[in-house]
């Protein structure tokens, strides 16, 4: 593989493939689910994917799971060098911003496997998401290499190696239905379990019907609104939540059947309508806020703006929903 017998002692490879098996599927599952979180990593260090040569590219990644097998299996047919930085499992993008997806990580990984004895160029290929993390510049003074920042997705990789050629399409971030659906189970995963819980109690209170609108609810604001992300209406996260959140309301008041029940009285059904349209815009805007860190779009001086403008609106809209709600079931 291009390295003389001395230099893989001293410096050893790890050999992969560009396969993707049953195992590393199952992995992919529980990663996605957040099932114990700090397990899904790869041992940092340089790979040898193929039968790489000193002319073969260097691709840099971080240890998460994920990450190292969607940038190997984008990769069928071609021999690489795959230098793993140790982001304690967390994947590029959000690595980067915490700054292990680094400056200081990429030299050392540089320096500590021997990379230099491997190839003949001196250029490194960081994914386009990483480079919030890296200086070009610092890294080519400590080590040598020059770092060149590679499309958004692996998928590209091929083609962008093929023609040494960035286009703008592969620069551009997407965030399609399919990558917003596969980040629901991780949503779901915080909420699943407090959400029985609660959906449990109202049923006790309020009945079958409000323990399911205790589930409809947060299953709107965990898996609908990232789906229908893109059509909703407003710039900011918290207030497309507030729209859905009202739409589900709505729901909600025209499926309780309060409106056509003739023995219950006018200001009665008044209170207990509005008790749902502060809670639920409430509710999935909250939720909304929070799906901010996993999208492309957010940055983090705006998340702080919605924060500060609109959490305490929500938390005093859904208080006083509530109270309005347990009142008017006092009072029916």
């Amino acid at each position: 593989m291009g390295a003389e017998t001395p230099i893989a002692e001293e410096f050893p490879m790890i050999p992969t493939t560009s396969a993707i098996n049953s195992t590393n599927r199952w992995d992919h599952f529980l990663a996605r689910w957040g099932w114990k979180r700090n397990n899904h990593k790869v041992r940092p260090g340089l790979y040898a994917l193929g039968n790489p040569t000193p002319d073969s590219p260097v691709l840099v990644t971080a240890n998460y799971t994920l990450s190292f097998d969607v940038l190997r299996g984008a990769l069928n047919g071609i021999s690489a060098y795959l230098l793993v930085l140790n982001t304690y499992g967390i994947n590029v993008w959000c690595a980067a911003g915490k700054g292990t997806f680094g400056t200081d990580e990429l030299s050392e990984r540089i320096e500590t496997s021997g990379l230099s004895h491997y190839v003949r160029h001196r250029t490194v290929v960081v994914p386009q998401l990483g480079a919030t993390g890296v200086a070009a510049h610092k890294v080519k003074s400590q080590t040598g290499f020059k770092v060149e920042y590679g499309p958004v997705r692996a998928q590209d990789l091929p083609r962008y190696l093929e023609t040494n050629k960035i286009t703008p399409d592969m620069r551009r971030v997407r965030f399609n239905f399919t990558d917003r659906m596969v980040l629901i189970p991780v949503e779901l995963k915080g909420v699943i379990l407090p959400t029985l819980l609660v959906a449990l109690a109202v049923y006790f209170t309020g009945g079958l019907f409000m323990s399911f609108t205790v589930i409809g609810g947060v299953l709107t604001g965990a898996a609908l609104f990232p789906l229908l992300l893109p059509w909703l209406p407003t710039r900011d996260f918290s207030t497309r939540g507030f729209f859905l959140g009202g739409l589900f309301a709505l729901a909600v008041i025209l499926l309780s059947g309060m409106w056509s029940d003739s023995q219950m009285v006018l200001w009665l059904k008044l209170i207990q309508s509005l008790s749902h349209l502060l809670i639920w815009p409430a509710v999935v805007g909250f939720m909304a806020l929070n799906f901010t860190g996993s999208t492309p779009f957010a940055s983090q001086s705006g998340v702080r703006k919605e924060i500060y403008r609109y959490v305490r609106f929500m938390a005093v809209a859904f208080v006083f929903g509530v109270l309005l709600n347990v009142a008017s079931g006092l009072l029916r």
